[in-house]
């Protein structure tokens, strides 16, 4: 077991990318904290993935909110080693002036701003135990940006130099901070990123990818596994490409 006696928390952990990290961590021998705004999902989720698991709710763009989670979090499990920030949310696939102030608040609230906010609750915890890791999920529409997403495309721009600049600063603290920069996956977002779920949208989605598919949530809880164990210990700054070479 890869992550045994580790505490985690994953943020959007309910559903999607957040539930196959949660799903991987338990498997591999961590106690882990869903937060989602859907706690009734989240305890769903909790109770398919056994007693080392516990589901907490948490609007991740609201500061009152992250910090009661944060703090319930560490009552629970006693501390937390490892940040999964994979909440995220994205406008609907459309041209840029169709976009509306409500949607781009949103989208850098849930995908940037939370990051500050769960930094601003643990990055103290993580100082005084002499230690942590926070990984991110980004996404390659940060490094390639697909038309139709500009702000979503400019969110994800932010989650991956945010992650360099957090890895620079908190160095010398051991906290290790990483990023994950899925493609497309095959998750509740999928078909906003579209624009419409349809086969001949999918098929366009696929032929834009080397490998001819998109993303599971397993790909991307293979990756933080990696990147949550002490295999990466000397792995900090990094932006990982689960991508099938998109980004090539």
């Amino acid at each position: 077991m890869r992550l045994k006696g580790k505490t985690a928390i994953v943020t959007g952990g309910a559903q999607g990318f957040g539930y196959g990290i949660a799903e991987t961590y338990v498997r591999e021998g961590a106690r882990v904290a869903l937060f989602d705004l859907n706690v009734d999902k989240a305890r769903e989720a909790a109770r398919a993935l056994g007693k080392r698991t516990i589901a907490i709710g948490c609007d991740v763009s609201k500061a009152k909110s992250v910090d009661k989670a944060c703090a319930k979090a560490i009552e629970k499990l006693g501390r937390v080693d490892i940040l999964v920030n994979n909440a995220g949310t994205t406008h609907r696939n459309k041209p840029v002036m169709e976009v509306t102030e409500e949607e781009y608040d949103r989208v850098f609230d849930v995908n940037v701003k939370s990051i500050f906010l769960m930094g601003q609750a643990l990055i103290p915890q993580f100082r005084a135990q002499g230690g942590g890791v926070i990984i991110n999920i980004g996404s390659t529409a940060g490094i390639r940006p697909r038309p139709g997403l500009v702000w979503y495309n400019a969110s994800k721009g932010a989650v991956n130099l945010v992650t360099k600049a957090l890895a620079i600063e908190l160095a010398p603290d051991h906290v290790r901070v990483a990023c994950i920069a899925p493609v497309a996956g095959e998750t509740p977002l999928l078909a906003s990123f579209m624009g419409e779920d349809t086969p001949e949208k999918r098929a366009q989605f696929r032929a834009t990818i080397p490998l001819g598919r998109l993303s599971t949530p397993q790909d991307i809880a293979d990756a933080a596994l990696f990147l949550a164990s002490d295999e990466a210990a000397m792995v900090t700054g990094a932006v990982l490409e689960v991508d099938g070479g998109r980004c090539i």
